[in-house]
């Protein structure tokens, strides 16, 4: 996923769950603003597209930050472990995240 569509899912608040039901939405068209063409079908969203703006907002820091907990936990004044925790429970999420698409 690139990070254009990040910082368009964040401005526009991207939805993830089914409002009536909970359930995970999944694409039905992919549009181009530029000539117009449109593909239908029903596409899984990308993994990183699940989590919440500020869980992607995350990742990308910790890219940023060539993976080190130590840089990270400075850019976000937190504490190593805190830093750490969140980390962890992020890696929670993306599996159970894995796990339900498979079950799919």
């Amino acid at each position: 996923m690139s990070f254009v569509v990040i910082e368009v899912m964040k401005k526009i608040n991207f939805p993830r769950q089914c409002p009536g039901c909970g359930r995970q939405l999944k694409v039905k068209i992919l549009h181009c603003p530029s000539c117009s063409t449109e593909v239908t079908g029903l596409f899984e969203l990308p993994l990183l597209a699940c989590l919440l703006p500020e869980e992607q907002e995350f990742i990308v820091s910790f890219i940023k930050y060539s993976g080190s907990i130590k840089d990270m936990a400075a850019h976000m004044k937190l504490s190593y472990p805190t830093v750490r925790n969140r980390l962890d429970e992020l890696i929670e999420k993306i599996k159970q995240l894995e796990k339900e698409s498979n079950m799919l």
